[in-house]
């Protein structure tokens, strides 16, 4: 932990902060600054770093929360398939994440399903689920898998693992985005921000080219940085200097474990099982070339291939809840006439407030901080 200690020193992060509102100050008009990472909100809102900027420098959240963004129909269509399999008289055992396992439909949540008498069970990685299938060999085990890359790498090589033993009584829903394309997808849509802080742990997958584009394409700087206060102060000052000396490139805070070219090896397993598709995401629409699906050969891992089961088409929200404009960076929490009153962790009305990830989650854990 004393290696890391200088992540989260006061009179570092005191300095760094000055030098921000010298390059604010210098320069001279609104510059908004966006991330796509629900951990990074959660160390901006927990060290209060808003409160410590400059009044013409605002950070805003985009859409870095895998578990919000994963569309209503899936849900519900995960949950029609166990119903069906029961009638079917096939024993299911459904994992997924614990933020997942509360996120709210019109048709209920998979907490709800689970109070239904199904076997619901939370895991903590896709290997827990995997273990299960083992342990469980008369029964089909299915994973609804959400995530961005980070979560997408460990799928794919769990994925093999099960191809090399042959285990057939382990399934995936594949609800995987990939975070680059949505970001471009906000820049088409005409959403505006100057900069963009670029989640750590994605890019330790797709590394810093995997971003490169945005910037070569659209001309928006970037900076890939770290989780603790002093990285993401340092990767607001790296913005700053790039925006007032009208610098347009793209720079890796986060060298300590982000390369250049990202985890090649994991790369090679994303590519082999998965290939990209248009994809919608809750509240944001459909989003070209932002999915994954397993690949042709090994559909067979797929729970949809052997149930086909139609959902109707649902709202992604209810009235009023602003989970949307949130993931697009164009409000905050507290902007929303839901949050706090009758939108809480304990009764969410929308999915922002429900994952760890969610920045309505964070903003109400934290309360005044931010």
């Amino acid at each position: 932990m004393e290696a890391f200690s200088v992540f989260r020193d006061k009179e570092l992060a005191q300095k760094i902060t000055r030098l921000i509102h010298k390059e604010a100050e210098k320069i001279g008009r609104v510059v908004k600054i966006m991330h796509v990472c629900g951990t990074h909100e959660d160390t901006v809102t927990r060290s209060g770093i808003r409160s410590l900027l400059p009044e013409n420098v605002k950070i805003v959240s985009g859409p870095g929360c895998p578990v919000c963004i994963t569309p209503v129909e899936d849900i519900v269509k995960m949950q029609e398939i166990m119903r069906k399999a029961y009638e079917e008289g096939e024993k299911i055992i459904l994992t997924t994440f614990g933020d997942m396992y509360k996120i709210p439909t019109p048709r209920g949540s998979f907490a709800d399903l689970r109070s239904e008498g199904y076997d619901v069970r939370i895991v903590y990685s896709i290997y827990d689920a995997y273990k299960i299938a083992k342990n469980n060999p008369d029964k089909l085990v299915v994973h609804f898998s959400p995530g961005f890359e980070t979560t997408t790498a460990p799928a794919a090589g769990m994925l093999n693992a099960v191809v090399e033993e042959n285990l057939e009584n382990f399934k995936i829903y594949s609800v995987h985005r990939l975070t680059p394309p949505a970001v471009e997808a906000l820049v088409k849509q005409g959403t505006a921000f100057d900069g963009l802080i670029d989640p750590g742990h994605v890019s330790t997958i797709i590394g810093v080219k995997g971003w490169a584009y945005i910037t070569e394409k659209y001309g928006v700087p970037q900076v890939v940085a770290g989780f603790e206060p002093v990285d993401v102060l340092m990767g607001i000052l790296m913005l700053l200097r790039m925006i007032r000396k009208g610098e347009i490139k793209i720079e890796n805070e986060y060298t300590r474990v982000v390369k250049y070219e990202g985890n090649v090896e994991a790369q090679k397993l994303i590519n082999k099982f998965f290939e990209v598709v248009d994809a919608k995401w809750r509240a944001l629409g459909v989003i070209p070339k932002s999915g994954l699906e397993l690949k042709d050969e090994y559909k067979n891992l797929e729970i949809r291939t052997y149930y086909d089961v139609k959902v109707p088409k649902l709202p992604d929200l209810e009235k009023g809840c602003l989970c949307g404009a949130i993931l697009r960076g164009l409000a905050l929490p507290p902007q929303c006439p839901h949050f706090g009153k009758t939108c809480t962790p304990r009764n969410p009305v929308g999915p922002c407030m429900v994952s760890y990830e969610g920045t309505c989650h964070i903003f109400y854990k934290y309360g005044a901080l931010f």
